[in-house]
């Protein structure tokens, strides 16, 4: 199983919100580079990152910091937020990262989707965001009446990497994931699903990688506030 420790950049610091309220961020670390390489340190392999200013405004954007960690790391590096034209993603896989991870323009340009994981096979993530079973986004804003399961089988021939799975009400509450609804969404694809939102403890990840059928996790406030030693997470990998 897949361990990424997230870094979300906004304002080119690491934050973490509220169940994806922009109005409640907390700074974590003043360097993202800094952060990364305390990831690399410790052992960790790969590293999740979401542009959150991008998600707001295709004209703002951390690239500059994303492109000192992928130059100052080796970490094997997702990149969401954000990308929604070609140019967008064309520009952040040019910075040398792993994947990229489409969101709200996966749901609203499935064109776009299967032209670009065509171009790039094994590079574009999506990035299911849902609220009660509902798709939502444009930075969690934009609430629609989609069924993750429906999109899901809208996109399942595509050379997609990965789905993200990320339950809104859970994120950034340490209230556990959503691992029925996780579960539910894996049995239903032949793309590997990363569990995304509310990891609290280890007992979660252990739990996530007992199912055998979840590929991998996110994880983000836990770590950053201590609940989580990084040093035991490590081992899991």
């Amino acid at each position: 199983m897949i361990i990424y420790p997230a870094i979300d950049l906004k304002n080119k610091k690491c934050v973490r919100l509220y169940k994806g309220d922009f109005a409640k961020e907390e700074i974590f670390n003043d360097s993202p580079l800094d952060q990364a390489q305390q990831f690399e340190k410790l052992g960790f392999k790969n590293l999740h990152i979401v542009d959150l200013d991008r998600t707001l405004d295709s004209k703002t954007s951390n690239l500059n910091s994303i492109k000192e960690i992928a130059k100052h790391t080796s970490l094997k590096i997702q990149v969401g937020g954000g990308l929604r034209t070609s140019k967008d993603i064309e520009e952040v896989l040019d910075l040398g990262v792993e994947n990229i991870v489409m969101g709200t323009a996966a749901v609203t340009n499935t064109e776009l989707l299967k032209m670009i994981s065509t171009k790039h096979p094994m590079k574009i993530s999506v990035g299911m965001d849902v609220r009660k079973g509902f798709l939502a986004l444009k930075g969690w804003t934009d609430q629609t009446k989609l069924l993750a399961a429906d999109f899901l089988e809208q996109i399942k021939t595509y050379p997609i990497k990965s789905i993200i799975f990320t339950d809104i009400d859970k994120d950034g509450t340490k209230q556990g994931v959503n691992l029925e609804e996780t579960l539910k969404l894996a049995s239903l694809s032949t793309v590997p699903v990363i569990a995304s939102g509310g990891v609290a403890n280890l007992e979660d990840i252990v739990s996530i990688q007992k199912t055998n059928i979840i590929k991998g996790v996110i994880v983000g406030k836990a770590i950053y506030d201590g609940s989580i030693n990084l040093e035991e997470l490590v081992k899991i990998i």
